[in-house]
């Protein structure tokens, strides 16, 4: 299973972004959204940004995979 999470763009170099999630920043492609600014949310999978989502749906998402770690057990977190 795939799946698409969350990120909030802090950095852009061209087509490739920064993103940010759960304390941690990675590199991501880009090409596939229109018009990326710093600040915008985005879904991420396979290394692309593939959508814009807005704040406020990125903040709910986060919390209910928060909630399904939390239902795993301790040996999972998930941070915002």
């Amino acid at each position: 299973m795939c799946w698409a999470v969350p990120a909030k763009i802090v950095e852009i170099d061209g087509d490739v972004g920064k993103v940010e999630l759960s304390g941690t920043s990675r590199q991501v492609g880009l090409q596939l959204i229109a018009d990326p600014h710093v600040g915008d949310y985005v879904l991420i999978h396979a290394g692309f940004a593939i959508q814009k989502v807005d704040e406020e749906e990125a903040h709910k998402t986060l919390d209910l995979l928060a909630e399904m770690f939390e239902a795993a057990g301790p040996n999972h977190e998930v941070r915002r």
